[in-house]
């Protein structure tokens, strides 16, 4: 009997191992299949011909997502990063990460789609929906939002903010009708429990109300828009109408072959203009 007891604790460790084990696996062979399911439903979403069928496969889309994101640790599987028809983007240190990606509908306008999840102090996962309401967004340059009422891009880039705590800048993309396209500046801050977008950090007068910078230009052209960490700043092609006359038509608009940049400071952002770059796009 006394060795019986002693033996128990042993017992019982090796039994909890295997109990533990025997969970992974099988959350590790439920994320498989759901991730296959996401693949066919990603690969639906954007080739169905008919625009309901690829909204019904976004909406289970959705639903697939948010079940693989619950279970535990899902925050460092990287295998979700594999797949090609929405973007992904983690913060650099892995605190958070971002999914955003976009159905084009018939008429040639597009919807918006994402979430948010985030580790917290007790070690916990939190996980928001990013809810695109951009068509209702009065003055969106200016607005100060959540992620109930957020202004739609898909993400390619986080950008930590050095002198203020949570907070980063989004670079995204945004397709908007079949002749405009915009680039995005947005301000992401994210607590222990809340989502907010934009900030007045831009400190320009033409700029002085902006809570997001927004760049609208041809849908057919391209504008640079990226990250230099060596230079911690957004370098940007700058973006003029055709024509003088085409002032605030901005299916008219693309880049002028001159370059500005915001430099990212302590806790804000200086405007700096006529750069002397090549276009590597």
């Amino acid at each position: 009997m006394q060795l019986n007891a002693k033996r128990a604790p042993l017992l019982l460790f090796f039994i909890s191992i295997i109990y533990i084990s025997g969970l992974r696996a099988q959350t590790i062979e439920v994320n498989h299949v759901l991730l296959d399911s996401l693949n066919h439903l990603g690969y639906k979403m954007y080739n169905e011909t008919n625009e309901p069928e690829r909204l019904q496969a976004n909406y289970i889309f959705i639903k697939t997502l948010v079940q693989y994101l619950k279970s535990p640790h899902s925050i460092d599987d990287t295998n979700l990063d594999t797949l090609q028809m929405i973007a992904i983007r983690r913060e650099p240190k892995n605190n958070f990460r971002i999914f955003s990606w976009h159905i084009r509908l018939n008429d040639g306008s597009y919807r918006y789609y994402g979430a948010i999840q985030w580790r917290t102090k007790d070690g916990s996962l939190s996980l928001k929906a990013l809810v695109d309401k951009s068509p209702l967004i009065d003055k969106p340059e200016e607005a100060s939002l959540d992620n109930n009422n957020w202004y739609g891009a898909q993400y390619y880039d986080i950008i930590p903010m050095k002198g203020l705590p949570q907070h980063y800048l989004l670079l995204g993309w945004r397709g908007t009708t079949p002749k405009v396209t915009q680039k995005v500046i947005d301000v992401l801050h994210l607590t222990e429990s809340s989502v907010a977008f934009g900030k007045k950090i831009f400190k320009d007068p033409a700029f002085a109300t902006a809570s997001r910078l927004i760049y609208s230009y041809n849908a057919r052209a391209t504008m640079l828009m990226k990250y230099e960490k060596d230079k911690d700043r957004i370098v940007m092609d700058h973006l003029a109408p055709a024509t003088p006359s085409l002032k605030g038509q901005f299916e008219h608009y693309g880049p002028d072959m001159s370059y500005d940049a915001w430099k990212i400071k302590t806790d804000y952002l200086i405007l700096e203009e006529d750069l002397p770059l090549k276009n590597e796009n």
